[in-house]
């Protein structure tokens, strides 16, 4: 048996809010979550009130047993192929949108490490991971990643406080760490340190 890979033209959407040209924050949904679900949260984020936002939304969806329609970015299958269509996807929705001065990914849950990979990427000013790790296509010398607030809930059971140490040794000095009271979760602490880095990145763009 033979099996081939057919490469095929698919439709995305990014949820877009313009507020000024300057400063543009872009972001990645968890797994079983729409675009939507995530500007709810970016919504929530002081510090973001300044910037434009785009959520984006994966290319894969299905329905919940509830039949929700939700998303996810990529499974084990055909893996490679996944990701280098991600980073096209994520490429052709910046040129879709007003080219911002300053450039920022966020990402939480699977999301986390879709955003890493878009930095990896794209020259971009900051980067926001919650509750996922860097994948280790990121994690190789020849990435440079940006300023990076990377964080976690003490009880958070699937990115573990092994992982978080292993993403920060990889980083080292580019990163913010942060662990906060609580679970796989968006929390009050984490929006808190959330706004200080994107002023950070304001201040930064500013000098």
């Amino acid at each position: 048996m033979n099996v081939l890979t057919i490469e095929t033209t698919t439709h995305g959407r990014v949820l877009h809010e313009a507020r000024g040209d300057e400063r543009l924050l872009v972001g990645f949904h968890g797994y079983a979550e729409m675009a939507e679900n995530h500007l709810a949260e970016l919504h929530k984020i002081e510090g973001a009130s300044g910037w434009s936002l785009a959520a984006v939304q994966s290319l894969n969806r299905f329905y919940t047993r509830s039949g929700e329609v939700v998303g996810n970015w990529m499974t084990k299958l055909d893996r490679e192929l996944a990701m280098a269509d991600n980073i096209a996807y994520i490429r052709r929705a910046l040129d879709a949108l007003p080219k911002p001065k300053t450039l920022s990914f966020i990402g939480f849950s699977q999301g986390a490490s879709m955003a890493a990979r878009a930095a990896a990427a794209i020259p971009c000013d900051g980067l926001i991971i919650l509750g996922g790790d860097i994948p280790p296509d990121v994690k190789v010398p020849e990435v440079k990643l940006p300023p990076v607030l990377i964080s976690r809930g003490v009880k958070d059971d699937w990115y573990t406080e092994e992982k978080f140490k292993d993403d920060l040794r990889f980083l080292g000095d580019r990163a913010t760490p942060l662990e906060f009271e609580g679970g796989h979760e968006w929390t009050d602490a984490f929006r808190e340190a959330a706004s200080v880095f994107l002023r950070t990145v304001t201040m930064n763009d500013e000098r």
